[in-house]
């Protein structure tokens, strides 16, 4: 029964209409220190779209990353999973566009949204979006990077702007990823690192490289962030296990 209660779209409507408005009203509660705002303001200052690129425990309170007064539209991609349903009604009650499908393998089917979500995020750049992403979800490893928003800022040629939150009175699941629940009041601390360009040239060494760059820079915003509030810093997952080379190669 309760199964069938969250999988109707009219309960989980409602549950992410609540849900939309707590977060609101945490993140409204709490006293924020701002770090690294010069980053942020690089991006949206041009006016042009922008990546911004995330931890997926931190979605509860992502929208504290974006300028709302900035011209770039707040957009989110999120996966076509049931879990990815509730994420995508959840973000629209924000005030958040979204887009379904994947950016983690732009060769998966059609069904799945790969090479069909790649195009939309384009697009929507091109109209001056700020195109959210969780760079290691929907399923991780945690705080590991995949390589699909490297591409994307490839191919697009705008900056992936890297941040991340923490704040004190919260509590952390011990789900794959650590997600962290915000409750009302205390601190938070919001970090933005130095906004990373991938070349349209870029090899496919250089591109790995610049996805441990990716990576290393979300993780270090994570860090002091995490540090700021006192702690538990949350610590990235074993990394992915190197592709192996393909035969004859």
């Amino acid at each position: 029964m309760l199964r069938s209660l969250t999988s109707s779209a009219a309960v989980q409507q409602a549950i992410s209409w609540i849900l939309a408005k707590y977060m609101q009203f945490c993140a409204a509660t709490k006293s924020w220190d701002r770090r690294g705002r010069e980053h942020l303001d690089v991006c949206t200052r041009t006016g042009e779209g922008m990546i911004a690129a995330f931890w997926h425990s931190r979605i509860g309170l992502s929208f504290m990353g974006w300028d709302r007064k900035a011209p770039q539209t707040p957009t989110m991609l999120i996966s076509r999973s049931r879990e990815g349903d509730f994420i995508a009604r959840f973000a629209r009650n924000l005030g958040i566009g979204v887009i379904r499908g994947s950016s983690r393998n732009t060769r998966k089917t059609k069904q799945k949204g790969g090479m069909t979500a790649f195009r939309d995020m384009q697009r929507a750049i091109e109209k001056r979006a700020c195109m959210g992403l969780t760079v290691d979800g929907p399923r991780g490893p945690r705080q590991r990077a995949s390589m699909g928003v490297i591409q994307l800022a490839r191919i697009t040629g705008k900056p992936i702007m890297i941040f991340s939150w923490a704040i004190t009175n919260k509590r952390i699941f011990n789900s794959w990823d650590r997600f962290v629940l915000p409750y009302p009041f205390g601190k938070g601390v919001l970090v933005w690192k130095e906004p990373l360009i991938v070349p349209s040239d870029a090899s496919d060494d250089e591109m790995e490289a610049l996805r441990l760059e990716l990576e290393r820079r979300l993780n270090d915003a994570n860090q002091e962030a995490d540090e700021a509030v006192g702690g538990p810093v949350i610590e990235p997952a074993e990394p992915r296990p190197a592709r192996k080379a393909a035969q004859g190669a």
